[in-house]
């Protein structure tokens, strides 16, 4: 019996006839269409298999065909709307971009760009040299250079500084990130041969003193800035102050990779310090290397900066072809750069400051809006501000909670669960959270405008009481 319901499914042919695929063909490529029909039949012969249910027709399943195939012809890549509260939210992009930083991108898009062009002279020119000035400008560094991320720039720092040498860690310092980004494997990958010294919780100086008369052929002493969590209670660990001088007695390298890379003191905003990159620079750094698209709040890049013998050595290096920056992550990292010449502007233009920063009325004020709005486009909706919090995110500041009002929904026929579902579906995603049973938008990580934009996306996707239970 199931196996002559199965056969009397329609053929891909017929399919490709029916008017819902006949429109897809007329705008999605066919192999696109195609694979879209013969997914949708083997779905359907699963179901039939496994159920009495009655064979759908050709037009029905020509529909769930068209919609597949849309569904897969939308960009993987998409831009969302962040209502988690987590400004430096690694799946979704990191930093998000000033309006200078778009404008450069797009501009640059538009046609050829002077990527390695000197306009003054008509030769060839350095790839990302206005970004490595503005980074000599701000931070007192006497050279800089600009790779892919902040991995790269570590494993850079590495192969030219310890390649085929020994590198001094603590044991507390050999850090996990995201991604399985592991600090011993980057310095294998890098060439060095790790010494590490001290306990996970207390490391003093004179094990790096026992490690130096110890070992012979170490090439430098690499400090790691624990950015995604902290050792607290009987801990202690030199100052770089103290390592820099131990290091140049010694007449090695003193690298430290700062991770976030903060330009900016963040005291000022309400938060934990965090270490700056002119602050290693001034203890006696030899090269600092961090992120461009955490607290800078520029492009997915890597930055390393520190004396210029070590920087020209790294841009010397074979890896740092491989590793360098693209040309509109360049042009996006030049157009932020210049706002720190003006800390004022830069807290307000660039969007990470500016989420870190933001007063306690003006969350208010944007999550009374963002619950008026809602209520307004779904009276169905049970919509109160509560007390909340975010996050600072990208392995930052990992203990520090941002504190402000988040905007709690509930309705009477959806879950929690179904109402994230659904605002993940929406267009634009509106990306929030759930707890304690209760779907959270947090207005911390939503702009101005996007506040509206988040109201009518979710409008559309809840406006319905029925689930989707396909």
């Amino acid at each position: 019996m199931t196996e002559s319901r199965l056969r009397s499914l329609p053929a891909i042919e017929k399919l490709l006839r029916t008017p819902a695929l006949a429109d897809a063909l007329r705008v999605l490529p066919r192999v696109l269409v195609l694979e879209a029909a013969r997914a949708e039949l083997a779905a359907t012969r699963e179901a039939l298999r496994a159920s009495r249910a009655a064979v759908p027709g050709p037009d029905l399943l020509a529909e769930r065909a068209a919609l597949r195939a849309r569904t897969a012809a939308r960009p993987q890549l998409v831009r969302v709307l962040n209502a988690t509260g987590v400004v430096l939210h690694t799946n979704l992009g990191r930093a998000p971009l000033a309006e200078e930083a778009r404008r450069a991108i797009a501009e640059v898009a538009a046609g050829y760009s002077s990527l390695e062009y000197d306009l003054a002279s008509g030769k060839r020119g350095d790839r990302g040299l206005g970004i490595e000035r503005w980074l000599v400008r701000l931070t007192g560094a006497e050279a800089a250079a600009v790779v892919n991320n902040g991995a790269a720039a570590l494993l850079l720092a590495l192969s030219a500084v310890a390649g085929g040498r020994k590198v001094i860690v603590s044991r507390g310092e050999l850090v996990e990130i995201g991604g399985s980004f592991r600090v011993p494997d980057i310095m294998e990958k890098g060439g060095a041969t790790l010494v590490e010294v001290g306990t996970t919780n207390r490391t003093h100086l004179r094990d790096y003193e026992r490690a130096l008369d110890r070992h012979d052929d170490v090439a430098a002493i690499l400090r790691v800035h624990r950015s995604n969590f902290r050792l607290q209670g009987f801990t202690t660990s030199p100052e770089p102050r103290e390592l820099a001088d131990l290091a140049h007695r010694h007449r090695i390298v003193f690298l430290e990779d700062l991770g976030s890379g903060a330009l900016v003191d963040l005291a000022p905003f309400g938060l934990e310090h965090e270490p700056t990159v002119a602050e290693s620079l001034a203890a006696g750094c030899d090269l600092v290397t961090f992120s461009g698209d955490k607290l800078l709040g520029g492009s997915q890049a890597g930055l390393l900066l520190g004396r210029r013998r070590w920087v020209e050595r790294a841009k010397r290096d074979p890896l740092a072809r491989a590793l360098r920056l693209d040309k509109l992550a360049l042009a996006a990292l030049e157009a932020t750069l210049p706002l720190y010449a003006d800390p004022a502007l830069a807290a307000q233009r660039i969007p990470v400051l500016a989420a870190l920063r933001v007063s306690g009325p003006a969350l208010a004020e944007r999550a009374a809006r963002l619950a008026a709005e809602l209520t307004a486009r779904v009276p169905a909706l049970q919509v109160r501000v509560v007390a909340g919090h975010g996050d600072v995110g990208g392995g930052a500041l990992p203990l520090q909670k941002l504190a402000g009002p988040v905007v709690e929904v509930a309705h009477p026929a959806l879950a929690a669960a179904e109402l994230e579902r659904r605002a993940r579906g929406a267009q634009p995603p509106v990306l929030g959270m759930v707890r304690a049973n209760r779907f959270r938008l947090d207005p911390r990580t939503l702009t101005e405008t996007e506040v509206a934009m988040a109201a009518t996306a979710l409008g559309r996707a809840w406006e319905s009481p029925a689930p989707d239970t396909r």
